[in-house]
């Protein structure tokens, strides 16, 4: 009896541990840990209780899963593991620049720059190019695209 619930306790405990050690190896050995204690259970106790055991360990992996699932990412502990960042967020777009003029700085053949509020500005040209010093005008930003019209 001592050896089936060391077994079974130990498996729960590493694959436990399989959530913040790298590896696989805690959680690999956890699951063998869990097998053993299943079927050091069927050869103590037969296969009435085994089918119990089984199904008890069965059971209390998912119960013990969807615990995991919904507390983890939110305690404390699961916060040092979890990114709160914005993956692929550049911070280029600029929608605040619609509808603003400023002056070709360059060429615009189509792309080139341009002063929009003082601030240098990569932009795009919509239609025929634009020469250096001439007026434009912001008609839309589309991601880093910055459009500009001949004003």
């Amino acid at each position: 009896m001592v050896i089936v619930v060391t077994l079974l306790l130990a498996g729960a405990i590493l694959l436990l541990a399989e959530t913040v050690l790298p590896g696989m190896i805690a959680g690999t050995i956890g699951v063998l840990c869990l097998i053993a204690g299943v079927s050091a259970g069927y050869e103590e106790f037969g296969v009435a209780t085994g089918n119990w055991i089984l199904l008890g360990t069965l059971v209390g992996l998912l119960i013990g899963f969807m615990l995991w699932v919904k507390y983890f990412p939110t305690s404390r502990f699961g916060r040092v593991y979890a990114s709160d960042g914005v993956v692929g967020d550049i911070g280029t777009e600029r929608p605040e620049l619609v509808g603003q003029s400023g002056v070709a700085h360059t060429a615009l053949r189509p792309a080139g720059v341009a002063i929009i509020g003082g601030q240098r500005v990569d932009v795009v040209a919509e239609g025929a190019m634009i020469e250096r010093g001439d007026s434009v005008n912001v008609i839309a930003v589309e991601g880093m695209r910055v459009v500009v019209r001949k004003t």
